[in-house]
């Protein structure tokens, strides 16, 4: 069985010394989110993870949900429910929200550092209370003041969950395509109709109610995505004040059965003339949709790194136990009658890599955590602007790359059992099937590259790129003259400028040729993943030798090797990806439909 324990001490080396989240958030008036604080709600959150949710993993993937379909209602695996009051009396739903609305009102950074030992604990258990955050974001940026003064309270305390209703059978991410209609009703309702699919949490028995947030279309809604309007669904039909009346029109027709992450519930929802209420204006849905799905994106980034980090635990613990030959020199330990097989090159190559991955995506996804707090609370309008820039910039590259890592994670962990690895008592397949669907959901991987290249780059013109470099090109500037960091901070130079050029290279080309964005989006996005891993890799290396932590030596030292095994390693990938962008389309898209199966 695979267990996990959380890294608090590289949870707080990254917030304290590397960001020094702390005196940022001081710095946004955010005076109560000190140091102290922080540690103890991460003490507290690795106690709950650890002897709470951990031990119910393997639980939910053997077990599962069910569906039962002579009530249309779903029961989570033994423990799921028990684990969630829990989760509700403890305080937990309402930890980052604001106090307006029964918040404890701290930043959405020190949220991250506990999701992210959620989902190793449990991703599947995650997944229930994981859009209730982003339906919160939306409603407290589009909704009316009834939504916000009668439904948040519920989202944020717990005892309501909330859903993100997209997906239709005959549309996935072309949105315009949706079929559900929103017809109004005499007293300021609509009536919603149609089937949305892939909803996760659609339909359980933790909370005493769900809240959907369904896209749908009123009658003389314009054609495309921009005549799609966003409306609040509950389960449970409620009053002015909140209370709950009677079921909705809303019903889970099935649940889907998926390679992994067994104990979640992805349910098929039908809403047959369902009481919705419009929230923000009608026909601008995706702008609401989209405040709740780039939350949503940024949480399965964090499933991503929650698995690869679970899974590299218990490859390193079994890589010191297992003995398997000696060491290729020289005994590693001669009292035995075999070498532990951590002293072989092969396994140190992934368990290296999955250390480099882990550790530099935790930067990653608590640096975005807290340009998104600056963006929040900063009360200068144009720096919080930048801000907000950046988040959209790294939102696709962390979701897509951390995910799309995790799955390389899982794999060498299970590699590194050899035969064991794939053996259901010892966890790690179970984790390497929950990593393989993050990439596909809340977006696929080809989907966050366009989001990245299409949009973020070429459309708006890279207004958080260009933000972003300038911090990685003064980082450059800094190391060049630290003996010790000024190889890896050249290397990191040359590939920034190489992207710039990559960059305008695609721009030109896309003029003759539509495809050409296509064609280099995966690359695009993978080599910005490894030049952003690059830049917090030297930034953690200076940070150690500028002596400014409080870890111990053993670890500053690890600090500094691994992050020379990054840059000697892992971002050469970049040669890789730069190549197959400037091959352009014609690879792709030369050979006629017709020969693919010749």
């Amino acid at each position: 069985m695979s267990t996990y324990r959380v890294n608090l001490k590289d949870m707080q080396f990254v917030l304290f010394d590397v960001l020094k989240a702390d005196t940022q958030f001081a710095a946004l008036g955010l005076a109560d989110a000190n140091r102290e604080l922080i540690s103890a709600v991460l003490e507290e959150s690795a106690r709950f993870c650890e002897t709470q949710l951990a031990p119910l993993n393997a639980v939910g993937d053997r077990e599962g949900c069910t569906f039962v379909a002579e009530t249309n209602d779903v029961r989570t695996p033994a423990g799921f429910k028990q684990a969630y009051d829990q989760y509700v009396d403890m305080g937990w739903p309402s930890l980052v929200s604001p106090p307006e609305y029964g918040g404890q009102g701290l930043p959405e950074t020190v949220g991250i550092a506990v999701k992210e030992m959620i989902n190793a604990s449990n991703l599947a258990w995650g997944n229930f209370p994981l859009l209730s955050h982003g339906a919160t974001n939306a409603i407290e940026h589009h909704g009316s003041d009834w939504q916000k003064q009668v439904v948040l309270p519920h989202l944020i305390n717990g005892s309501w969950t909330g859903t993100m209703c997209l997906t239709e059978p005959q549309c996935g991410t072309d949105l315009g395509l949706i079929k559900t209609r929103a017809v109004p009703n005499a007293d300021g309702t609509y009536a919603i109709t149609g089937t949305k699919i892939f909803i996760t949490a659609g339909e359980h028995d933790l909370a005493e109610n769900i809240i959907h947030l369904v896209l749908a279309k009123l009658p003389d809604a314009p054609e495309g995505s921009k005549g799609i309007s966003l409306f609040l669904v509950p389960k449970f039909n409620i009053d002015a004040e909140g209370q709950l009346v009677d079921r909705n029109h809303v019903k889970c027709g099935s649940i889907e059965h998926k390679m992994g992450i067994h104990g979640s519930a992805t349910c098929v929802m039908n809403f047959d003339d369902a009481k919705g209420y419009l929230v923000g204006q009608a026909n601008k849905g995706l702008m609401a949709m989209f405040t709740m799905m780039n939350s949503a994106r940024l949480g399965v980034g964090l499933q991503g790194l929650g698995l690869s980090d679970r899974a590299t635990q218990n490859a390193l613990r079994y890589a010191r136990e297992r003995l398997q030959m000696r060491a290729a020199n020289q005994p590693a330990r001669p009292d035995k009658p075999a070498d532990p097989i951590i002293v072989h090159p092969d396994v140190r190559r992934m368990l290296l890599t999955n250390k480099a991955l882990v550790e530099g995506g935790r930067m990653l996804l608590y640096s975005a955590g807290l340009h998104a707090d600056s963006s929040s609370y900063s009360k200068d309008a144009a720096a919080a602007a930048t801000d907000n820039a950046v988040v959209g910039y790294l939102t696709p590259i962390a979701k897509a790359c951390m995910t799309e890592w995790s799955i390389e994670c899982t794999y060498n962990a299970m590699q590194c059992l050899g035969g064991h690895g794939y053996i259901a008592e010892h966890g790690l397949e179970q984790l390497a099937r929950d990593a393989r669907i993050t990439t596909l959901y809340e977006g696929t991987t080809g989907i966050q590259a366009l989001d990245l290249l299409g949009r973020k780059v070429l459309q708006l013109k890279g207004e958080g790129m260009q933000a972003f470099g300038a911090q990685l090109l003064q980082l450059v500037t800094d190391c060049m003259a630290v003996p010790q960091l000024a190889s890896h901070a050249q290397e990191l130079g040359k590939a920034a400028q190489e992207l710039q050029e990559l960059t305008l290279r695609i721009a030109q080309a896309v003029q003759k040729d539509g495809n050409e964005v296509g064609a280099a989006a995966y690359d695009y996005l993978m080599y910005s993943g490894y030049v952003v891993l690059g830049y917090w890799w030297l930034r953690a290396a200076k940070t150690v030798l500028d002596g400014g932590i409080t870890a111990d030596a053993e670890f500053s030292a690890a600090k500094l090797e691994t992050a020379d095994f990054y840059f000697a390693r892992l971002f050469p990938r970049t040669r890789t990806h730069a190549a197959a962008i400037r091959s352009g389309a014609a690879p792709l898209m030369t050979m006629p439909e017709s020969h693919f199966d010749a």
